[in-house]
């Protein structure tokens, strides 16, 4: 059976933070800084112990955080920019096109004159 595990660090103001959340076998994973316990499911990155917003198993975001629902702005502004990038492709107007030209230092080609 699989335990959830969470990372935790310690903050400037004191805090602890879940830094990284995974699912593991067996005995809880080392790490080189923070430290590590087993949470319940719904506990997320970013949030604090005892943080009031969105709370599961004693972790919560911090007050006046958007809370878990906050990351529809993220996906909302993600979503905007692949619309716009889009409809800059449907309609042609990503900026002009690269025209070829010829090398500055190579002497333009006369197609009347051949070498052979």
């Amino acid at each position: 059976m699989s335990t959830r595990y969470a990372t935790l660090i310690t903050d400037d103001d004191g805090q602890e933070v879940v830094s990284n959340v995974g699912l593991f076998e067996g005995s809880a994973p080392r790490v080189r800084s923070g430290t590590v316990e087993e949470v319940a499911d719904g506990v997320l990155i970013g949030m604090v112990r005892g943080g009031p917003v969105d709370s599961v198993g004693g972790f919560g975001f911090p007050d006046g955080a958007p809370g878990a629902d906050g990351r529809a702005i993220g996906i909302a502004k993600a979503n905007e920019a692949s619309d716009r990038r889009a409809k800059a492709i449907k309609t042609g107007k990503r900026g002009p096109k690269a025209k070829d030209k010829p090398a500055a230092d190579d002497p333009p080609v006369d197609p009347d004159k051949s070498d052979a």
